[in-house]
């Protein structure tokens, strides 16, 4: 046999994932109640990541440099009914949202955490807080005692920024995948595996660019001549800090370095999406939380309909929907393997197959210790 030959895959769990991959799988099983709960939940989700996105760039562009943005999740629409809506916690929960930001912003990664990084950057600050405080003397002299103080807000603006122009492309995604599910081309759970892969690679060179206006002229941050892009520089990122490591949940966990509860090292943090015991849902402190009672109020009737008539109906449908959540974000990890991959994934030329199952053994052997198998189990 050839040494670029695929060999046969001797039998472990990782290598029946690869197989069913290699078969036109998806690492979730495809059955009818899959299907149904991935598309109808990510038709949900996609009416949240409108509003997260629009209030993202709300904040990056209109609260530039604010010490204290009391009213940042109005989106200029400061209101007493609003007020109220916000008081009684009847409103969208931006604080998901920012939990993400913050997660990319920290993990990094990316061609966006390097440009943060590097003197282009750091000009293109200067010049933007020298306007913003031209004529506030104490401020500019904040900014010769501390020169990193504003240049690490702008930097978490444009993650802001970022992050708010990834799932603006995102929340179209899902929206177009709910359209051709209810015109009968979405037929299996792959399909939707396929939609995502093609909608990853028709945006993958979109620029992702940011720009503040002060006084009547616009100051670049993300120039487009930094050549950043949707695909590496921020779906990729966001795949990395959002869906396999994320952040510790309050009140779960102790941040007391000497309990040693939390992993020293961020690369070995497995707090994401991929990883969420659904069960916590509903608990004070944990940030999905927010995100299944943003979903609740936007569910599709098919899907209200099928939680209606599982264990527990209704009552725990913030549990159901994190469940379902979870469902879709392996279908979407599915999708951006798919787009990611050297070759189709179905190949049958054997160096094709191994490039591919080079590429993708990293990935499965971090998938292996996810919620796959239990998701699988259930089906």
């Amino acid at each position: 046999m050839s040494a670029t030959t695929a060999r046969p895959l001797p039998p472990n769990p990782a290598n029946a994932v690869l197989e069913r991959l290699e078969a036109g799988g998806a690492l979730l099983l495809d059955t009818p109640d899959n299907l149904l709960e991935v598309v109808h939940i990510l038709d949900s989700y996609g009416v949240v990541l409108d509003a997260y996105s629009r209030n993202l760039c709300y904040i990056a562009e209109n609260e530039f440099l604010v010490l204290f943005p009391f009213f940042k999740y109005f989106n200029g629409q400061v209101t007493p009914a609003k007020l109220w809506q916000h008081w009684v916690h009847d409103r969208i929960n931006f604080e998901y949202a920012e939990y993400c930001m913050k997660a990319m912003f920290w993990h990094g990664g990316g061609g966006l955490d390097t440009f943060l990084d590097g003197p282009e950057f750091r000009e293109l600050a200067d010049r933007a807080i020298r306007a913003r405080w031209r004529s506030n003397p104490v401020m500019l002299g904040l900014h010769q005692l501390f020169p990193d103080f504003w240049p690490e807000l702008i930097r978490q603006s444009a993650y802001y920024s970022a992050l708010g122009q990834f799932w603006r492309v995102m929340s179209d995604m899902f929206a177009s995948l709910a359209a051709r599910y209810a015109a009968g081309e979405i037929r299996k759970v792959p399909d939707v595996a396929t939609h995502v892969r093609d909608g990853l690679v028709a945006a993958a060179a979109i620029p992702i660019t940011y720009s503040v206006e002060i006084d009547g002229d616009r100051y670049d941050i993300l120039p487009a001549s930094a050549g950043l892009t949707f695909l590496a520089d921020t779906a990729i990122p966001y795949v990395e800090a959002v869906f396999f490591r994320g952040t510790p949940f309050p009140g779960t966990v102790s941040y007391n370095a000497q309990a040693h509860q939390i992993p020293d090292e961020q690369n070995q943090f497995a707090y994401g999406a991929l990883f969420a015991d659904p069960l916590p849902i509903g608990g004070a402190g944990i940030p999905p939380t927010q995100l299944m009672q943003d979903m609740v109020h936007y569910l599709p009737p098919e899907l209200q309909e099928f939680y209606a008539h599982r264990t527990r109906g209704s009552r725990d449908v913030r549990v159901k929907i994190c469940e379902s959540f979870q469902k879709s974000m392996f279908c979407v990890t599915t999708g951006a393997l798919m787009g990611l991959a050297p070759h189709p994934l179905t190949t049958q030329v054997p160096e094709q197959q191994l490039a591919n199952r080079q590429f993708l053994q990293p990935w499965l052997d971090r998938i292996s210790t996810t919620r796959l198998s239990r998701v699988n189990a259930l089906c």
